[in-house]
């Protein structure tokens, strides 16, 4: 039997995205997954090309091939999804599925602390970093079939903080709400979006768009607006590269101006 695939309900599940063998978390409630499966030789997790799934997709959606396996194929009470680099961060290292326990008691949506961007708003931030007609497609697809988000959309563009990772663990129903919403916009996205000449790192777009979804969906009262929340840090295991990162989201910023000024 596949190890992701289950005969019985879980309380509690937290998927591990990874698409290499990597030291995995021993708490129970984890779940290594290998994303992008598809083709690929087995690493000895559970495989996100069994079932229904999404996993020859991996290429521009990142970790929600994982994220799509997890709705589709997997019973538990509570669903999470983290990364094999990038987990919650609990008293001992990585958080136990007795401390995600002991938050859903009171909260339905666990988060990882907001990243704040100080002389950026999120849409201006994505806009430098990668391309911004991917939000404003978002947004039109939103007018059209998800009206009652556009409110919420425009609010979280407008923010400088916004929960990122496609991180979080959700009781059932609010995990099964945000993945209709969620994939119904990103595959009608993917029909629209030319992405033919992004290059490799701007073609994981669907990931990056569906990172400042979450707090779309968790805004609006037709989505997770009545989620009660709680938030966890972070706990990073390689480093983050944060002066290189700075750098090069510079040039990408003084590159977009440049290119602005010589269009007026």
């Amino acid at each position: 039997m596949n190890p992701g695939v289950e005969n019985t309900t879980q309380v509690l599940r937290v998927v591990v995205a990874a698409h290499k063998p990597y030291r995995m978390p021993e708490d129970p409630v984890y779940l290594p997954l290998q994303v992008g499966a598809a083709g690929k030789a087995p690493i000895g997790f559970a495989r996100d090309d069994d079932g229904e799934n999404i996993s020859g997709r991996n290429r521009n959606w990142c970790e929600l091939t994982g994220l799509y396996w997890a709705w589709k194929n997997l019973r538990a009470d509570a669903v999470g999804l983290v990364h094999y680099r990038r987990l919650f961060k609990g008293r001992r290292g990585a958080a136990s599925g007795a401390e995600f326990l002991k938050l859903l008691e009171n909260h339905d949506v666990i988060l990882p602390v907001k990243r704040r961007y100080y002389i950026e708003t999120i849409h201006s931030h994505y806009a430098h970093a990668h391309h911004a007609e991917d939000l404003d497609a978002t947004r039109g697809i939103l007018a059209e079939r998800h009206p009652g988000f556009l409110g919420s959309f425009d609010a979280v563009m407008a923010a400088r903080s916004v929960h990122l990772f496609n991180m979080a663990v959700m009781k059932r129903s609010f995990f099964n709400a945000y993945c209709e919403w969620l994939f119904d916009v990103l595959f009608e996205l993917e029909r629209r979006l030319d992405i033919s000449a992004y290059s490799r790192y701007d073609a994981r777009v669907f990931g990056f768009v569906a990172e400042r979804l979450l707090d779309v969906w968790l805004g609006a009262a037709e989505g997770g607006g009545a989620a009660r929340t709680a938030e966890m840090k972070v706990l990073h295991l390689e480093s983050q590269r944060w002066p290189s990162k700075a750098v090069a989201f510079l040039r990408r910023k003084f590159r977009s101006s440049a290119g602005n000024a010589n269009m007026i």
